[in-house]
């Protein structure tokens, strides 16, 4: 019984070892972007960001205007 459980626990060493060895393979397969790529992209993210939000700011501004005035409307 006893050698039937050591039989079908995990070798967790060799997994470990195998999931390395295919990371590691994995790794040398990947086409890692030129430094122009990188900072062109940084810019467009950048950009979109800042773009957003003055977007959402404008969209902020004029739901609360709008909320606050019929607020303001049926206050009075």
């Amino acid at each position: 019984m006893a050698a039937e459980l050591e039989s079908t626990k995990p070798n967790w060493i060799a997994n470990t070892r195998e999931y390395l060895t295919d990371i590691r393979s994995e790794m040398k397969r990947v086409t890692w972007p030129n430094r122009q790529q990188v900072e062109s992209t940084t810019v467009v993210v950048i950009v979109s960001v800042f773009i957003f939000a003055a977007y959402f700011k404008i969209v902020d501004f004029l739901i609360g205007a709008t909320v606050t005035r019929a607020y303001d409307h049926l206050v009075k």
